[in-house]
């Protein structure tokens, strides 16, 4: 079972990327996939976690996860308040939306990638929402699924004319990511 856990505040789609990334797995992906977020009364900007699992038979857990394979952050401030690698599986891979490395202590077999999705976002979107490009470049980076798959799904959750911008957003994302997971993973000071 592969399990994931986004981090990102209210308003930012961590919810929705969660969703999207598990609807593109169990409906164009060939996986079994649930996703749930985790987040009570919370205002928009205050931290939200969600969660999406993975395996090729059906799931039946349905706890919150406690060790992810893989560690979405779509809002870098959160390292400052959060401990994202809290249960990380060894030889896990985080994947953090910042326009520079962060400095953070890590396990040496932790694998860090950073993309500048807010960037992109903005180029393509002209607004700060991340959660399609982290989708993608999840899939891009990994290799669990296909560009088509994360397109898909996009299609069939966001309206007609967010899903063709977000399409273009996933796509920029995902090959940006692709040449991300060809190299070896950023180098984290800690």
């Amino acid at each position: 079972m592969l399990q994931i856990r986004w981090h990102g505040r209210g308003g930012q789609g961590a919810v929705t990327a969660a969703r999207i990334f598990g609807l593109a797995a169990a409906v164009y992906g060939g996986w079994y996939a649930q996703s749930f977020p985790s987040f009570g009364t919370e205002r928009r900007g205050a931290p939200v976690t969600a969660f999406t699992r993975l395996d090729d038979r059906p799931i039946r857990d349905r706890s919150q996860i406690y060790s992810p394979d893989y560690v979405v952050v779509l809002d870098a401030t959160l390292l400052e308040s959060t401990d994202i690698f809290t249960g990380l599986k060894p030889g896990g891979i985080v994947l953090i939306n910042t326009g520079r490395e962060p400095v953070m202590a890590r396990s040496p077999e932790t694998r860090v990638y950073i993309l500048d999705a807010t960037r992109l976002a903005l180029e393509v979107l002209d607004t700060p929402i991340v959660n399609t490009a982290m989708v993608a470049a999840l899939a891009g980076t990994t290799g669990i699924l296909s560009l088509e798959a994360v397109e898909k799904a996009i299609a069939a959750v966001l309206s007609r004319d967010l899903a063709t911008r977000n399409i273009a957003l996933a796509r920029r994302a995902y090959d940006l990511a692709k040449v991300l997971g060809s190299k070896e993973a950023i180098a984290c000071d800690g």
